[in-house]
Protein backbone atom coordinates (compact mmCIF):
# COMPACT_ATOMS: atom_id res chain seq x y z
CA UNK A 1 0.00 0.00 0.00
CA UNK A 2 1.46 3.44 -0.96
CA UNK A 3 1.52 5.82 1.51
CA UNK A 4 1.32 9.75 1.13
CA UNK A 5 4.63 12.07 1.80
CA UNK A 6 3.96 15.39 3.10
CA UNK A 7 5.57 18.49 1.03
CA UNK A 8 9.30 18.38 2.14
CA UNK A 9 12.22 20.23 1.39
CA UNK A 10 14.04 19.34 -1.80
CA UNK A 11 17.54 20.27 -2.65
CA UNK A 12 18.51 22.98 -5.26
CA UNK A 13 18.73 22.14 -8.67
CA UNK A 14 21.47 21.64 -10.47
CA UNK A 15 23.10 22.40 -13.54
CA UNK A 16 23.49 20.40 -17.08
CA UNK A 17 25.35 21.32 -19.90
CA UNK A 18 23.63 22.03 -23.33
CA UNK A 19 23.37 18.41 -23.55
CA UNK A 20 22.10 17.52 -20.09
CA UNK A 21 25.23 16.06 -18.92
CA UNK A 22 25.22 17.04 -15.14
CA UNK A 23 28.50 19.39 -14.18
CA UNK A 24 27.75 20.90 -10.58
CA UNK A 25 25.57 21.98 -8.57
CA UNK A 26 23.91 25.36 -7.70
CA UNK A 27 20.99 26.77 -6.09
CA UNK A 28 21.42 29.69 -8.87
CA UNK A 29 22.34 27.93 -12.04
CA UNK A 30 19.00 26.90 -13.74
CA UNK A 31 17.58 26.80 -16.95
CA UNK A 32 18.11 30.16 -18.72
CA UNK A 33 14.32 29.99 -19.88
CA UNK A 34 13.04 29.91 -16.30
CA UNK A 35 11.55 32.75 -14.93
CA UNK A 36 12.34 34.34 -11.49
CA UNK A 37 9.09 32.74 -8.94
CA UNK A 38 9.09 34.88 -5.48
CA UNK A 39 8.27 32.54 -2.98
CA UNK A 40 5.19 35.03 -1.78
CA UNK A 41 3.27 33.87 -4.85
CA UNK A 42 3.21 30.14 -3.74
CA UNK A 43 1.21 28.49 -1.09
CA UNK A 44 3.63 27.85 1.46
CA UNK A 45 6.80 28.23 2.43
CA UNK A 46 7.16 24.67 1.42
CA UNK A 47 6.30 24.50 -2.00
CA UNK A 48 7.96 27.66 -2.14
CA UNK A 49 11.03 25.47 -1.51
CA UNK A 50 10.23 23.13 -4.78
CA UNK A 51 10.88 26.11 -7.49
CA UNK A 52 14.41 28.08 -6.93
CA UNK A 53 15.05 31.36 -8.24
CA UNK A 54 17.22 32.05 -11.09
CA UNK A 55 18.66 35.11 -12.62
CA UNK A 56 20.50 33.68 -15.18
CA UNK A 57 20.36 34.48 -19.11
CA UNK A 58 21.52 32.22 -22.07
CA UNK A 59 21.33 31.57 -25.80
CA UNK A 60 18.30 33.12 -27.70
CA UNK A 61 17.33 29.30 -27.97
CA UNK A 62 18.72 26.37 -26.47
CA UNK A 63 18.45 25.20 -22.88
CA UNK A 64 20.90 24.33 -19.93
CA UNK A 65 18.97 21.15 -17.71
CA UNK A 66 18.51 21.96 -14.36
CA UNK A 67 19.14 18.51 -12.29
CA UNK A 68 16.46 17.11 -9.85
CA UNK A 69 18.24 14.97 -7.10
CA UNK A 70 17.64 15.26 -3.33
CA UNK A 71 19.18 15.93 -0.43
CA UNK A 72 20.12 13.39 1.77
CA UNK A 73 17.61 11.09 3.27
CA UNK A 74 16.99 13.39 6.46
CA UNK A 75 15.88 15.95 4.55
CA UNK A 76 12.98 13.78 3.65
CA UNK A 77 10.01 13.21 6.15
CA UNK A 78 9.47 9.77 6.24
CA UNK A 79 6.45 9.48 8.32
CA UNK A 80 3.54 7.57 7.98
CA UNK A 81 0.57 9.32 5.79
CA UNK A 82 -2.82 8.72 4.34
CA UNK A 83 -2.81 5.14 2.28
CA UNK A 84 -3.16 5.92 -1.27
CA UNK A 85 -5.60 3.45 -4.34
CA UNK A 86 -2.86 2.57 -6.78
CA UNK A 87 -5.59 2.82 -9.22
CA UNK A 88 -5.87 6.65 -8.40
CA UNK A 89 -3.94 8.51 -11.54
CA UNK A 90 -3.67 12.33 -12.61
CA UNK A 91 -3.80 12.18 -16.13
CA UNK A 92 -1.90 16.29 -16.99
CA UNK A 93 -3.18 17.42 -20.33
CA UNK A 94 -6.34 15.67 -20.41
CA UNK A 95 -8.30 17.71 -22.94
CA UNK A 96 -5.50 16.92 -25.34
CA UNK A 97 -5.51 14.87 -28.47
CA UNK A 98 -3.79 12.29 -26.75
CA UNK A 99 -4.72 13.11 -23.28
CA UNK A 100 -8.26 12.46 -23.73
CA UNK A 101 -7.69 9.02 -24.92
CA UNK A 102 -5.66 8.07 -22.04
CA UNK A 103 -8.52 9.01 -19.49
CA UNK A 104 -11.02 7.03 -21.47
CA UNK A 105 -8.60 4.00 -21.73
CA UNK A 106 -8.10 4.34 -18.27
CA UNK A 107 -11.70 4.69 -16.85
CA UNK A 108 -12.55 1.77 -18.89
CA UNK A 109 -9.83 -0.24 -17.20
CA UNK A 110 -11.10 0.83 -14.26
CA UNK A 111 -8.90 3.32 -12.93
CA UNK A 112 -10.15 6.12 -10.36
CA UNK A 113 -9.18 9.40 -12.45
CA UNK A 114 -8.80 12.41 -11.60
CA UNK A 115 -8.39 15.58 -14.73
CA UNK A 116 -6.18 18.68 -14.12
CA UNK A 117 -7.22 21.10 -16.50
CA UNK A 118 -6.77 24.56 -16.54
CA UNK A 119 -9.90 27.21 -15.33
CA UNK A 120 -11.54 27.60 -19.55
CA UNK A 121 -14.40 29.56 -20.30
CA UNK A 122 -15.94 26.02 -21.64
CA UNK A 123 -15.55 23.79 -18.62
CA UNK A 124 -14.26 20.27 -19.74
CA UNK A 125 -17.55 18.85 -18.83
CA UNK A 126 -16.91 15.32 -21.12
CA UNK A 127 -14.50 14.06 -18.84
CA UNK A 128 -17.15 14.43 -16.21
CA UNK A 129 -19.86 12.74 -18.51
CA UNK A 130 -17.28 10.18 -19.09
CA UNK A 131 -16.85 9.89 -15.20
CA UNK A 132 -13.62 11.67 -14.37
CA UNK A 133 -13.06 13.92 -11.10
CA UNK A 134 -11.88 17.48 -12.94
CA UNK A 135 -9.94 19.89 -10.89
CA UNK A 136 -8.74 23.35 -12.02
CA UNK A 137 -5.08 23.89 -12.18
CA UNK A 138 -2.19 25.55 -14.00
CA UNK A 139 1.11 24.58 -14.57
CA UNK A 140 2.26 27.91 -15.21
CA UNK A 141 1.27 28.96 -11.61
CA UNK A 142 3.22 26.35 -9.12
CA UNK A 143 1.04 27.42 -5.90
CA UNK A 144 -2.75 25.42 -8.09
CA UNK A 145 -0.31 22.26 -8.21
CA UNK A 146 -0.40 20.55 -5.01
CA UNK A 147 -3.60 19.96 -4.14
CA UNK A 148 -4.55 18.41 -7.42
CA UNK A 149 -1.76 15.65 -6.05
CA UNK A 150 -3.06 14.77 -3.17
CA UNK A 151 -4.54 11.31 -3.00
CA UNK A 152 -2.64 10.30 -6.13
CA UNK A 153 -0.68 7.68 -6.74
CA UNK A 154 0.40 7.63 -10.14
CA UNK A 155 0.92 10.87 -12.91
CA UNK A 156 0.31 10.80 -16.25
CA UNK A 157 1.77 13.58 -17.97
CA UNK A 158 0.64 14.18 -21.48
CA UNK A 159 0.86 18.57 -21.31
CA UNK A 160 2.21 20.48 -23.38
CA UNK A 161 1.73 24.21 -24.32
CA UNK A 162 -0.65 26.01 -26.62
CA UNK A 163 0.25 27.24 -29.79
CA UNK A 164 -0.01 31.11 -28.57
CA UNK A 165 1.99 30.34 -25.37
CA UNK A 166 5.98 30.74 -25.23
CA UNK A 167 7.30 26.87 -25.11
CA UNK A 168 9.29 27.35 -21.89
CA UNK A 169 6.07 28.20 -19.53
CA UNK A 170 4.58 25.15 -19.34
CA UNK A 171 6.89 22.21 -21.12
CA UNK A 172 9.83 23.35 -19.29
CA UNK A 173 9.01 25.76 -16.26
CA UNK A 174 5.52 24.23 -15.14
CA UNK A 175 6.97 20.99 -15.63
CA UNK A 176 10.00 21.16 -13.45
CA UNK A 177 7.22 22.43 -10.78
CA UNK A 178 5.21 19.41 -11.45
CA UNK A 179 7.84 17.11 -11.22
CA UNK A 180 8.63 18.54 -8.12
CA UNK A 181 5.71 18.58 -6.53
CA UNK A 182 4.98 15.09 -7.20
CA UNK A 183 8.00 14.32 -5.73
CA UNK A 184 7.41 16.04 -2.67
CA UNK A 185 4.36 14.87 -2.39
CA UNK A 186 5.12 11.02 -3.03
CA UNK A 187 3.70 10.42 -5.93
CA UNK A 188 4.56 6.77 -6.65
CA UNK A 189 5.28 6.62 -9.89
CA UNK A 190 5.04 9.14 -12.78
CA UNK A 191 4.81 8.54 -16.84
CA UNK A 192 6.06 11.52 -18.92
CA UNK A 193 5.40 11.85 -23.11
CA UNK A 194 8.51 12.87 -24.87
CA UNK A 195 9.38 13.29 -28.60
CA UNK A 196 11.57 10.64 -30.13
CA UNK A 197 14.56 11.51 -31.38
CA UNK A 198 14.53 14.90 -28.87
CA UNK A 199 17.97 14.14 -27.97
CA UNK A 200 19.55 14.27 -31.51
CA UNK A 201 17.84 18.50 -32.06
CA UNK A 202 19.22 20.46 -29.39
CA UNK A 203 18.74 23.43 -32.02
CA UNK A 204 14.84 22.81 -31.74
CA UNK A 205 13.75 24.41 -28.32
CA UNK A 206 10.93 22.17 -27.68
CA UNK A 207 12.71 18.65 -28.90
CA UNK A 208 15.54 19.76 -26.53
CA UNK A 209 13.28 21.05 -23.46
CA UNK A 210 11.18 17.24 -23.75
CA UNK A 211 15.19 15.79 -23.51
CA UNK A 212 16.25 17.97 -20.49
CA UNK A 213 12.54 17.11 -18.90
CA UNK A 214 13.47 13.53 -19.08
CA UNK A 215 16.93 13.96 -17.87
CA UNK A 216 15.22 16.00 -14.79
CA UNK A 217 12.67 13.22 -14.29
CA UNK A 218 14.94 10.59 -14.49
CA UNK A 219 17.33 12.60 -11.47
CA UNK A 220 14.22 13.15 -9.88
CA UNK A 221 14.41 10.07 -7.79
CA UNK A 222 10.71 9.33 -8.98
CA UNK A 223 9.93 6.11 -10.21
CA UNK A 224 8.71 7.36 -13.13
CA UNK A 225 8.58 5.57 -17.28
CA UNK A 226 9.70 7.86 -20.17
CA UNK A 227 7.74 7.37 -23.75
CA UNK A 228 8.82 8.79 -26.80
CA UNK A 229 6.22 9.35 -29.47
CA UNK A 230 6.74 9.35 -33.58
CA UNK A 231 3.19 11.48 -34.29
CA UNK A 232 -0.39 11.01 -34.14
CA UNK A 233 -2.69 9.76 -36.70
CA UNK A 234 -5.33 12.26 -34.94
CA UNK A 235 -3.56 15.18 -36.24
CA UNK A 236 -3.40 14.39 -40.30
CA UNK A 237 -7.40 14.20 -40.12
CA UNK A 238 -7.62 18.65 -39.73
CA UNK A 239 -4.42 18.72 -41.73
CA UNK A 240 -4.89 16.91 -44.57
CA UNK A 241 -8.54 14.52 -44.73
CA UNK A 242 -10.63 17.53 -43.46
CA UNK A 243 -9.11 20.09 -46.25
CA UNK A 244 -9.53 17.40 -49.20
CA UNK A 245 -13.33 16.58 -48.70
CA UNK A 246 -13.96 20.70 -48.53
CA UNK A 247 -12.24 21.01 -51.50
CA UNK A 248 -9.60 23.64 -49.69
CA UNK A 249 -5.98 23.62 -49.75
CA UNK A 250 -3.49 21.61 -48.50
CA UNK A 251 -0.46 22.75 -46.97
CA UNK A 252 2.64 20.53 -47.00
CA UNK A 253 6.22 20.56 -47.51
CA UNK A 254 8.79 19.45 -49.56
CA UNK A 255 10.86 17.34 -46.92
CA UNK A 256 11.48 14.18 -47.34
CA UNK A 257 10.61 13.67 -43.45
CA UNK A 258 9.46 10.14 -42.53
CA UNK A 259 7.24 10.25 -39.61
CA UNK A 260 5.60 6.13 -38.13
CA UNK A 261 2.44 7.99 -37.20
CA UNK A 262 0.16 6.15 -34.30
CA UNK A 263 -3.31 6.03 -32.80
CA UNK A 264 -3.11 7.85 -29.93
CA UNK A 265 -6.01 4.73 -29.23
CA UNK A 266 -3.24 2.53 -28.96
CA UNK A 267 -0.72 4.31 -27.46
CA UNK A 268 -3.20 4.92 -24.58
CA UNK A 269 -3.74 1.11 -24.65
CA UNK A 270 -0.04 0.34 -24.46
CA UNK A 271 0.93 3.16 -21.95
CA UNK A 272 -1.31 0.94 -19.36
CA UNK A 273 -0.09 -2.05 -20.22
CA UNK A 274 3.31 -0.24 -19.56
CA UNK A 275 2.27 0.68 -15.94
CA UNK A 276 0.98 -2.16 -14.81
CA UNK A 277 4.56 -4.06 -16.12
CA UNK A 278 6.78 -2.94 -12.79
CA UNK A 279 10.05 -4.54 -14.73
CA UNK A 280 9.56 -1.36 -17.29
CA UNK A 281 10.01 1.36 -14.34
CA UNK A 282 12.47 3.52 -15.23
CA UNK A 283 13.00 2.78 -18.42
CA UNK A 284 12.91 4.91 -22.13
CA UNK A 285 10.41 3.36 -24.49
CA UNK A 286 9.24 4.66 -28.24
CA UNK A 287 6.04 4.16 -29.83
CA UNK A 288 6.23 4.26 -33.19
CA UNK A 289 3.66 3.40 -35.79
CA UNK A 290 3.44 0.41 -38.43
CA UNK A 291 5.25 2.62 -40.93
CA UNK A 292 6.81 5.48 -41.13
CA UNK A 293 5.38 7.93 -44.27
CA UNK A 294 6.10 11.04 -46.10
CA UNK A 295 3.75 14.41 -46.23
CA UNK A 296 3.14 13.65 -49.88
CA UNK A 297 2.44 9.60 -49.53
CA UNK A 298 -0.17 10.52 -46.78
CA UNK A 299 -1.69 13.30 -48.86
CA UNK A 300 -1.47 10.60 -51.73
CA UNK A 301 -3.32 8.31 -49.61
CA UNK A 302 -5.66 10.94 -48.09
CA UNK A 303 -6.71 12.02 -52.09
CA UNK A 304 -7.32 8.30 -53.16
CA UNK A 305 -9.96 7.15 -50.17
CA UNK A 306 -11.84 10.51 -50.30
CA UNK A 307 -12.24 9.83 -54.61
CA UNK A 308 -10.88 13.42 -55.00
CA UNK A 309 -7.49 15.23 -55.78
CA UNK A 310 -6.35 17.64 -53.31
CA UNK A 311 -5.60 21.33 -53.97
CA UNK A 312 -1.89 21.12 -52.53
CA UNK A 313 0.51 24.25 -51.67
CA UNK A 314 4.07 23.12 -51.04
CA UNK A 315 5.81 25.63 -49.00
CA UNK A 316 9.30 25.10 -49.69
CA UNK A 317 11.48 23.94 -45.97
CA UNK A 318 13.89 26.79 -47.48
CA UNK A 319 11.27 29.13 -46.76
CA UNK A 320 9.98 28.26 -42.95
CA UNK A 321 14.02 28.39 -42.47
CA UNK A 322 14.01 32.01 -44.28
CA UNK A 323 11.20 32.70 -41.88
CA UNK A 324 12.37 31.70 -38.39
CA UNK A 325 15.79 33.54 -39.00
CA UNK A 326 13.54 36.95 -39.72
CA UNK A 327 11.34 35.93 -37.11
CA UNK A 328 14.57 35.65 -34.24
CA UNK A 329 15.02 39.56 -35.12
CA UNK A 330 12.14 40.90 -33.13
CA UNK A 331 11.45 39.74 -29.22
CA UNK A 332 7.93 40.07 -29.78
CA UNK A 333 8.16 37.35 -32.48
CA UNK A 334 10.40 34.72 -31.11
CA UNK A 335 7.72 31.84 -29.66
CA UNK A 336 6.62 32.52 -33.46
CA UNK A 337 10.99 31.35 -34.37
CA UNK A 338 10.82 28.94 -31.66
CA UNK A 339 7.98 26.58 -33.37
CA UNK A 340 9.48 27.07 -37.06
CA UNK A 341 12.77 25.73 -35.70
CA UNK A 342 10.96 22.16 -36.59
CA UNK A 343 11.93 23.23 -39.70
CA UNK A 344 15.70 22.19 -38.88
CA UNK A 345 14.04 18.39 -38.18
CA UNK A 346 12.34 18.61 -41.96
CA UNK A 347 15.96 18.94 -43.18
CA UNK A 348 17.67 16.58 -41.59
CA UNK A 349 16.15 12.91 -43.43
CA UNK A 350 15.98 11.29 -39.76
CA UNK A 351 13.19 9.19 -40.38
CA UNK A 352 10.92 9.25 -36.76
CA UNK A 353 10.08 5.87 -36.93
CA UNK A 354 11.86 2.84 -34.45
CA UNK A 355 11.75 -0.66 -34.64
CA UNK A 356 8.79 -2.04 -32.55
CA UNK A 357 9.35 -5.84 -31.97
CA UNK A 358 11.23 -5.66 -28.80
CA UNK A 359 8.44 -3.28 -27.24
CA UNK A 360 6.07 -5.55 -27.98
CA UNK A 361 7.41 -8.31 -26.96
CA UNK A 362 8.50 -6.41 -23.46
CA UNK A 363 4.72 -5.24 -23.53
CA UNK A 364 3.66 -8.66 -24.21
CA UNK A 365 1.62 -7.18 -27.74
CA UNK A 366 0.56 -8.77 -30.99
CA UNK A 367 2.15 -6.25 -33.76
CA UNK A 368 -1.16 -7.05 -35.46
CA UNK A 369 -3.38 -5.49 -32.81
CA UNK A 370 -1.80 -1.73 -34.39
CA UNK A 371 -4.05 -0.05 -36.34
CA UNK A 372 -2.20 0.95 -39.52
CA UNK A 373 -2.53 4.22 -41.03
CA UNK A 374 -4.03 3.02 -43.88
CA UNK A 375 -7.22 0.91 -41.84
CA UNK A 376 -7.59 4.47 -39.92
CA UNK A 377 -7.95 6.46 -42.62
CA UNK A 378 -10.08 4.42 -43.97
CA UNK A 379 -12.30 4.18 -41.32
CA UNK A 380 -12.41 7.91 -40.92
CA UNK A 381 -13.20 8.54 -44.72
CA UNK A 382 -15.92 5.86 -44.63
CA UNK A 383 -17.95 6.83 -42.30
CA UNK A 384 -17.40 10.71 -43.08
CA UNK A 385 -18.50 10.06 -46.52
CA UNK A 386 -21.32 7.87 -45.36
CA UNK A 387 -22.60 10.43 -43.03
CA UNK A 388 -21.97 13.43 -46.03
CA UNK A 389 -24.62 10.59 -48.20
CA UNK A 390 -27.08 10.22 -45.80
CA UNK A 391 -27.02 14.15 -45.20
CA UNK A 392 -27.41 14.76 -49.42
CA UNK A 393 -30.06 12.33 -49.19
CA UNK A 394 -32.13 13.74 -46.24
CA UNK A 395 -32.07 16.97 -48.37
CA UNK A 396 -33.50 15.88 -51.67
CA UNK A 397 -36.53 13.79 -49.47
CA UNK A 398 -36.71 17.51 -47.68
CA UNK A 399 -36.82 19.31 -51.29
CA UNK A 400 -39.59 16.63 -52.59
CA UNK A 401 -41.52 17.48 -49.59
CA UNK A 402 -41.74 21.16 -49.61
Amino acid sequence: MALRLPITQLSAPGKFNHHCTKTSYNIHSALSWRRTLSPDSLISSSVSSLISPSSTTGKSYGVTCTSAQTTSAGAVNLGPGTPVRPTSILVVGATGTLGRQVVRRALDEGYDVRCLVRPRPAPADFLRDWGATVVNADLSKPETIPATLVGIHTVIDCATGRPEEPIKKVDWEGKVALIQCAKAMGIQKYVFFSIHNCDKHPEVPLMEIKYCTEKFLQDSGLTHITIRLCGFMQGLIGQYAVPILEEKSVWGTDAPTRIAYMDTQDIARLTFIALRNEQINGKLLTFSGPRAWTTQEVITLCERLAGSDANVTTVPVSVLRLTRQLTRFFEWTNDVADRLAFSEVLTSDIVFSVPMSETYKLLGVDAKDIVTLEKYLQDYFTNILKKLKDLKAQSKQTDIYF
